[in-house]
């Protein structure tokens, strides 16, 4: 019997190489474990339980959109959702089946990447670049907003130019604002104090990171956040892993919503997802650049 050549052993051994850095690069190593280990792992009565949700709206274009959106929150008193687009920096309201109601612009955000409601008429936008947290305040009549007058937060934390903050998240209960760092390092910071809601009280804001939980996070990067109030878990959305991640209370994933074709009732993958929200009935929307609107639901049992 023949042993194999030098010149094959080095090709099989470079190639073993290769699939190992691929499986690392796309934590596939991870992903794996985590779907062996649902096999085992008892029901989250509290949990959402994406693996049970289907598209019932997939790649609408959203008409009179053509910049990319970017980010997504569910406004539970207008019944509404918002978005952020950062070409033309525009804050943009959308019906819940995805048409535009109305436009607000933006001047002096920056590269506006991520919005959130956070109380009546009250939402947070961020400026990925310069990592600044900007509250503003809209009504029926607001047609333009200027970050010069509005309450601003800059971090300046691990900055690393448009791998900035691409994602937020508001647990109203705790008064703990969610920030996603995208990637290089992926990260998601809890920021307490911002916005100042007691001015009868000294500013003060304290930002605190989780370690463990980030390391948990087997996606490539961080696109949106969702903090769901009724279960006090959190979604983390990515672009690149097409994946939506559900974590519980201590931070590990529970749940996945994959967003590719064939999964989930889904005909073809979603291009370029940057924005999730959900609202109270627990119906997902997810948007995709440059201007894709989706729409995800639990069947009713």
């Amino acid at each position: 019997m023949r042993r194999p050549r030098p010149l094959v052993l080095c090709l099989m051994l470079v190639a073993m190489l290769v699939a190992g850095f691929v499986a690392q690069h796309f934590r596939l190593f991870e992903r794996t474990w985590f779907q062996i280990s649902l096999l085992w792992q008892s029901t989250d009565a509290s949990a959402i339980n994406l693996g049970d949700y289907r598209a019932v709206i997939q790649g609408k274009k959203i008409d009179g959109l053509e910049d990319d959106v970017s980010a997504l929150t569910y406004d539970p008193l207008r019944k509404s959702l918002f978005t952020v687009t950062n070409q033309k920096s525009e804050l943009v309201e959308l019906s819940l089946d995805g048409r535009v109601l109305r436009r607000i612009g933006l001047v002096g955000f920056g590269d506006a990447e991520a919005v959130e409601f956070i109380g009546p008429n009250t939402y947070v936008i961020t400026d990925e670049r310069q990592q600044r947290l900007i509250k503003v305040t809209i009504d029926d009549n607001t047609h333009t907003l200027d970050a010069a007058q509005a309450e601003q937060l800059t971090l300046g934390i691990n900055p690393s130019g448009n791998k900035g903050f691409e994602g937020l998240a508001y647990d109203s209960a705790g008064k703990r604002l969610f920030v996603a760092k995208e990637r290089d390092p992926m990260l998601i910071y809890e920021v307490r104090g911002f916005p100042h809601d007691n001015p009868q009280q000294p500013y003060a804001t304290h930002v605190v990171s989780n370690p463990r939980r980030d390391a948990r996070l087997f996606v490539r990067d961080l696109s949106s956040l969702q903090f769901d109030e009724r279960s006090g878990h959190l979604l983390a959305l990515s672009d690149e892993s097409k994946l939506l991640l559900e974590l519980n209370l201590d931070g590990r994933p529970v749940s996945t919503l994959s967003l590719k074709k064939g999964r989930h009732g889904l005909e073809k993958s979603v291009p370029q997802a940057e924005g999730v929200a959900m609202d109270e009935e627990g119906t997902v929307y997810v948007v995709s650049e440059p201007n894709l609107f989706y729409v995800f639901k639990k069947p009713k049992e």
